[in-house]
């Protein structure tokens, strides 16, 4: 399994023009095999299959690259740590927090964090309107919540000249207009996700 998840990365990542290290490959593989073997106790994700895993989760996350220059990150709503898991690994030099509020999933990345090593990540279980963090250069998220209540809830987490990076379905032309005060809409990128049909888009939004 990992020699075939192995060879479907590195073609998504051929398609995506993105450059990775033999070593950056072999976590993203690892990070895949764990999650599909504590998703059958934990339940993680509703993907069950390693290689949807692959495309769904790992390619999906990797298309955010081109888009991040920053030091660090916050991924609200972190889940089994997507966007984040796969940002972490490649992109070493940026911090990253993954917070979440369910004690499962933030178990899981705790382990995952030891067993890949990643000493670029720290795990905080909590809630994003209650959690005391620090400021972040980027806050991302995935399937978290509408724009308005990502603003409202975890715009608070960016630094003065920081940015959200929201990763959306379809485009979110509703969302878009009720974009209330503190951000502006910066621009929306459609993102080809190599092997996904449907269609992702990505939201940056900047301090207003």
């Amino acid at each position: 399994m990992s020699a075939v998840l192995l060879a479907q990365l590195e073609q998504g990542c051929a398609r995506l023009q993105l450059s990775l290290t033999e070593g950056q490959k072999q976590q993203l593989v690892a990070y895949v095999l764990l999650l599909n073997k504590w998703n059958k106790v934990y339940n993680l994700t509703s993907v069950r299959d390693p290689q949807e895993m692959m495309q769904r989760h790992i390619l999906d996350s990797l298309a955010l690259m081109p888009y991040l220059d920053a030091k660090s990150m916050l991924d609200v709503g972190t889940g089994a740590g997507l966007p984040g898991v796969p940002l972490a690994i490649a992109l070493p030099q940026m911090q990253v927090t993954l917070l979440d509020s369910n004690s499962k999933k933030t178990r899981f990345l705790q382990q995952v964090k030891a067993e890949l090593k990643l000493t670029n990540v720290t795990v905080v279980h909590g809630r994003v309107e209650q959690a005391a963090l620090q400021k972040f250069a980027v806050v991302t998220a995935r399937a978290f919540a509408t724009i308005a209540q990502i603003i409202d809830l975890a715009g608070r987490h960016c630094d003065d000249s920081g940015s959200l990076v929201l990763m959306k379905g379809l485009y979110p032309e509703q969302e878009l207009q009720q974009i209330g005060s503190g951000f502006k809409l910066q621009d929306v990128v459609s993102l080809d996700v190599p092997g996904c049909d449907a269609e992702r888009h990505l939201v940056r939004l900047i301090k207003d």
